[in-house]
């Protein structure tokens, strides 16, 4: 496993949200953007634990509620690994709802910006044109 990966997470225990719905997310969105790929190993719970100074317990259950979305493959005496079909075969309903979680503060920081919906579609699709050209 490349030394880096365990530093690739940022876990904030003053966010609010709970440290094992971070590392969670965090590793959707790394293998959604093709940062952490089918087969990549993350790094152990104990490595993770120790280096961001929370309990075993917390990762080993963000690791296993991973795992049973079928994000992560547990291979056992191994590290668990990114499962070769991770995100296949997720509901459409169920990615907008995660995109959804996002969308809530774009919208209030249009508001806040006084933008117009059509100005801040607009600025979406740019964006998501961008990262398919």
């Amino acid at each position: 496993m490349d030394p880096s990966t365990a530093r690739m997470f940022r876990l904030n225990p003053q966010s609010g949200t709970p440290i094992y719905r971070q590392l969670m997310d965090q590793v959707r969105w790394l293998v959604a953007s093709g940062r952490l790929a089918p087969g990549d190993e993350l790094p152990s719970v104990r490595e993770l634990a120790v280096l961001h100074a929370v309990n075993a317990m917390t990762i080993s259950k963000a690791y296993s509620l991973l795992e049973a979305e079928g994000i992560l493959a547990r291979q056992r005496g191994k590290l668990m690994t990114v499962a070769a079909d991770a995100g296949e075969g997720e509901s459409k309903g169920s990615r907008l709802e995660r995109l959804g979680d996002l969308i809530a503060p774009l919208a209030t920081a249009a508001k806040q910006l006084e933008l117009k919906t059509d100005d801040v579609l607009d600025a979406v699709r740019e964006a998501l044109e961008k990262k398919d050209g």
